[in-house]
C-alpha cells in the first residue's frame, strides 16, 4: 500500500459509519463494503484491514 494511501471515515445517507481507501491519484481501492452502527465500529473495520491485509493470498479465480 503506498505511504500516502488514506483511510477516509464517514458517515453515508442511512447514517451509518463507512471507510474508504483513497490512494494520491483519488482512487478508492477498498472499501468497508457495509454500513457500521458506530465510528468505533467502522475504526475497527479498519484496523482489521491493516493488521490482515498484509499476509492475505492472492487467489486466482479464472
Amino acid at each position: 500500500m503506498p505511504i500516502d494511501s488514506t483511510f477516509e471515515l464517514y458517515r453515508d445517507t442511512a447514517g451509518e459509519w463507512r471507510w474508504r481507501l483513497v490512494v494520491p491519484n483519488g482512487n478508492i481501492i477498498a472499501d468497508s463494503g457495509e454500513g457500521y452502527k458506530s465510528k468505533q465500529g467502522a475504526k475497527r473495520g479498519i484496523r482489521s484491514v491493516k493488521n490482515n491485509a498484509s499476509n492475505a493470498r492472492v487467489v486466482v479465480i479464472d
